[in-house]
């Protein structure tokens, strides 16, 4: 299943995810810190979406109440809903 989700908060614009079986095929952020979002996305393809979340939720950017960690969180609770 392929999701885009628009993120809120951070320079990253949105996020393209696809979930095959609750596990992260590929995620794409569009915007942001491109090495720092390469990075989360490279990290997280493999894994479990609960693992992913658990691991990313509540991640701040700063004094951001959000980072692109913790909205990538947000966007594979919605794709999981």
């Amino acid at each position: 299943m392929t999701y885009k989700y628009k993120t809120k908060g951070v320079c990253a614009s949105h996020i393209e995810l696809e979930l095959e079986n609750d596990i992260v095929k590929n995620v794409k952020f569009i915007g942001g810190c491109s090495g720092n979002t390469q990075g989360v996305a490279a990290l997280v393809k493999g894994m479990k979406a609960e693992e992913a979340i658990a691991r990313l939720e509540g991640i701040k950017c700063g004094f951001k109440p959000t980072s692109c960690p913790d909205q990538l969180a947000k966007a594979l609770k919605e794709a999981l809903a």
